[in-house]
């Protein structure tokens, strides 16, 4: 608990208006995508890095968590206040500080909604490429903190290739700017990247410099319809092969196809299984025979059907669907477990033949959909939380699905991060020594462990958020 006397120095720091102690008014800040529930004692609204700074020395002084929010769109529960405390949330650090086309560098605040710097720096005729499914609504400094990935990752990377530099007050209250403006520099340890997917458990970042490119020429959309999952992704492996590396390049699964069927105004061929959402970008030249040759590609594969288009309404549709995939699968059972799994690409069609031998083991539906073209495959465990049988399950499975991943050579996770839904699983992939030495570097940023507790590998060793 937070006492009244640290509330109290709290509003001193944010204003009366900044920070919210009533119950009723907290609920909205004790929940994340989620969907599970802390109650904080408290929420402040800083505006300034010198007001974050006074805050997380007070609460260093005094001992009570201190839990930094942006949006509230992460899919780990890193941002959760599982141990009480005082949730920080950033969104009054929402301007665009500037955009310097002549040095393709952006500097944004921490609460900057993605969608808004993509569509500032389109404007000018430039790109910022990390395109996550929630860019309409999560923050920059949110997807700094559990380094987001998105749509177009298999070409353009993941948000820590996008940043420079950033802002950032660590526990003990020092405020130190980190990283470069320019496009190289090596003076030290790189603790912008040690931040990067930090989840807020080293430090709080108020601003962020970024990496920009040249916004391309023009892109192109194609959807082709398979029989199932494994021909569709064997086909990822045979456009990469071919030299091209499409923007895009997006899978679903026959339950995921159901799912949004009514937003695709692409003809669905009987007998569809799944099928390949895919973008190019570039100059027309490139851009066609990029589309030229993945049409080849796919119907070399057999594809059941082809569509290609440049733009206009059923291409925002069928991009809007996509990004709204997740929340449509809830048609199939009231409840899932989502997993955001990696593999190489040559071996997803061995992740995809253990799926569904897990889903006929066990008789629960497993959508996959995802980012193919990284091998970033998101596995969704569908299921009744109230059916102690299903539940019992469900544990089994994801268990399972992370043994033959590891096995593969891959990854628990590629985009959400640990938090603690992955918490109880992440000695499987990192052994021992490696956290140990995590935490030792965490004692150095965070001395009293007031930043975020209870995320990675803080004592969360509990499955009952399931």
């Amino acid at each position: 608990m937070i006492s009244e006397a640290d509330l109290r120095n709290i509003s001193e720091v944010v204003g009366p208006a900044h920070l919210i102690t009533r119950t009723n008014d907290l609920e909205a800040y004790g929940s994340d995508a989620t969907k599970l529930v802390y109650a904080p004692d408290a929420a402040a609204f800083p505006g300034t890095a010198d007001e974050v700074s006074k805050i997380l020395q007070l609460a260093t002084r005094e001992g009570f968590p201190v839990i930094p929010r942006g949006a509230g769109s992460g899919m780990s529960g890193g941002a959760l206040p599982v141990r009480g405390g005082l949730v920080l949330a950033m969104d009054r650090f929402d301007r665009i500080l500037s955009i310097d086309p002549d040095n393709l560098v952006a500097k944004v605040e921490t609460g900057v909604i993605t969608g808004r710097l993509q569509a500032a720096a389109e404007e000018l005729g430039l790109f910022y490429p990390p395109d996550p499914a929630s860019s309409d609504i999560s923050t920059i400094g949110g997807n700094v903190a559990e380094c987001a990935g998105g749509l177009r990752a298999v070409k353009y990377g993941v948000t820590r290739d996008y940043v420079l530099g950033l802002t950032m007050v660590i526990p003990t209250g020092e405020i130190l700017k980190v990283g470069v403006e320019t496009a190289k520099g090596v003076a030290g340890y790189d603790l912008t990247r040690l931040v990067i997917g930090s989840e807020g458990t080293l430090a709080v970042i108020t601003d962020i410099t970024l990496r920009l490119l040249p916004k391309p020429e023009t892109n192109r959309t194609m959807i082709a319809f398979f029989p199932d999952v494994s021909s569709a992704v064997r086909i990822v492996s045979r456009i990469i092969a071919n030299r091209i590396i499409p923007t895009v390049l997006e899978l679903m699964d026959r339950i995921c196809v159901d799912a949004v069927k009514d937003e695709i105004e692409f003809p669905i061929p009987p007998r569809t299984g799944a099928l390949l959402l895919m973008e190019v970008d570039g100059d027309e030249a490139a851009v066609a025979r990029s589309a030229d040759m993945i049409r080849r590609v796919c119907e070399e594969g057999r594809a059941l059907g082809f569509e290609s288009a440049s733009g206009g309404e059923a291409v925002d549709r069928l991009w809007e669907a996509r990004r709204k995939l997740s929340p449509s699968l809830y048609k199939c059972r009231p409840h899932k477990i989502s997993e955001d799994v990696v593999v190489p690409r040559t071996r997803m069609p061995e992740l995809v033949s253990h799926l569904e031998a897990l889903s006929r083991r066990y008789g629960l539906p497993i959508p996959a959909f995802g980012h193919a073209g990284d091998g970033n495959i998101h596995v969704n465990i569908m299921l009744d939380k109230s059916d102690p049988e299903e539940l019992e399950k469900a544990h089994d499975v994801v268990e399972k699905v992370f043994e033959k991943v590891l096995a593969l050579g891959g990854t628990i996770t590629g985009e959400h991060g640990i938090g603690i839904t992955k918490a109880p699983y992440l000695e499987m992939e990192i052994p021992r020594a490696g956290l140990e030495l995590m935490q030792r570097i965490k004692k150095a940023f965070d001395p009293k462990g007031i930043l975020n507790p209870g995320k990675i590998f803080d004592g969360s060793g509990s499955k009952e958020w399931i």
